[in-house]
């Protein structure tokens, strides 16, 4: 008896797909758009100031490092459900909730990204190094941007990987924050449909599908930033 298990995409593979991006006039499509969106700039702005506090963090002395430092760290213990209905009502004291930003704005801040850039930088970059360019004149930022930034690519790659994939998977806040459609990404557009189902029980297969099609851009994402990692560990060996 030989089993009928198989990879092949079954017949209706093709159809869902269609069913699935035609649904609401595109809307899926829009709410892929606007996952990419979050989760791309988002991930992008976080990991840029998590690399700027990382880096001062180790590398400049001054009164207060260690206290911000152990109050970032216990930022990491603090779950992401606790801060969501806060951030709700002071983002709509300023009148930017139910806006793309009130979903960009508060995850450019991660304190664990900051730990991570902190403790990557401390070991990454040699203080003489950095002493020896201000010998020689340049700016702290130039400092940065010539010296910091390169050397801290595979620890940035890393907070952007985890940024961008827990950005593409959070539902909390763009469902506390977000009431129109147009503005929903993928996860909470989702849970749309789910709830939509009930009623109309052929949404469970586009839900189903979207689920599916939703977790390409994260193999994607895992394929394209590998090649930094190895570059890393194949330099790290030959510098031993």
């Amino acid at each position: 008896m030989f089993s009928t298990f198989t990879f092949a995409p079954g017949t209706g593979l093709f159809q869902n797909l269609a069913d699935l991006f035609s649904y609401g006039d595109g809307q899926f499509g829009l709410w892929a758009l606007n996952s990419v969106l979050y989760a791309g700039l988002g991930g992008f702005l976080s990991t840029l100031v998590s690399a700027m506090a990382g880096y001062a963090l180790a590398k400049y002395e001054f009164r207060g490092r260690s206290l911000i430092f152990y109050s970032i760290l216990g930022g990491v213990l603090i779950p992401g459900i606790t801060l969501a209905i806060p951030q709700y009502l002071l983002l709509s004291e300023v009148g930017l909730a139910g806006s793309y930003l009130s979903v960009l704005l508060p995850i450019i801040i991660s304190p664990f990204g900051i730990y991570l850039s902190r403790v990557y930088a401390a070991s990454a970059i040699p203080t003489d190094t950095v002493e020896a360019a201000r010998i020689d004149g340049a700016s702290e930022f130039r400092i940065f941007r010539s010296i910091a930034l390169p050397l801290m690519v595979p620890g940035m790659v890393t907070v952007f990987m985890l940024q961008f994939v827990g950005i593409w998977n959070n539902f909390l806040l763009p469902f506390v924050m977000l009431s129109d459609q147009s503005n929903y990404p993928l996860t909470v557009g989702l849970y749309t449909l789910l709830s939509k189902g009930s009623g109309t029980p052929a949404l469970y297969s586009l839900a189903i599908t979207g689920a599916a099609v939703s977790i390409i851009p994260l193999i994607v994402l895992m394929l394209v930033l590998q090649r930094f990692w190895r570059l890393d560990l194949l330099s790290g060996g030959l510098k031993g």
